[in-house]
């Protein structure tokens, strides 16, 4: 079992924008792995269209942003709303530098995807042994 802990300071700072009108800033959970070539992140975004997420790569960095938005038909009064609502985004340092110029995002189902390359810089590499 898995339990999630939700800082004192992040519930503080959702009341304060629901308090001031705004929209709540949402919390999107993300896994990362690591092989020998880059790195996978997966997040789950339900409902968002591909267009909607914006995905920055940076040296060592990886930013995703976007806007969940649920808005139901028009004059019907909303009994439960347990779904996010809000602004979303998430700034994860790799471990080394990747190429951004390589990476590649999808989302299906409800799940994004960014695979993102090692830097050739950061790969291992072999090295030969001479004898003398």
């Amino acid at each position: 079992m898995t339990l999630y802990f939700h800082s004192p300071r992040r519930l503080a700072r959702r009341y304060e924008a629901l308090a001031d009108g705004q929209r709540p800033e949402v919390h999107i959970p993300v896994d990362v792995t690591a092989d020998d070539e880059g790195y996978t992140l997966t997040a789950l975004v339900p409902g968002i269209e591909p267009e909607e997420v914006k995905i920055e790569v940076l040296e060592d960095a990886i930013a995703i942003r976007g806007d969940f938005s649920h808005a139901g038909p028009e004059g019907n009064q909303t009994l439960l709303r347990e779904r996010p609502s809000g602004h979303f985004s998430r700034t994860l340092r790799l471990p080394t530098a990747v190429d951004a110029n390589k990476a590649e995002a999808e989302v299906k189902h409800g799940v994004l995807t960014v695979r993102v390359p090692k830097a050739e810089a950061a790969k291992a590499r072999q090295i030969k042994v001479r004898a003398k």
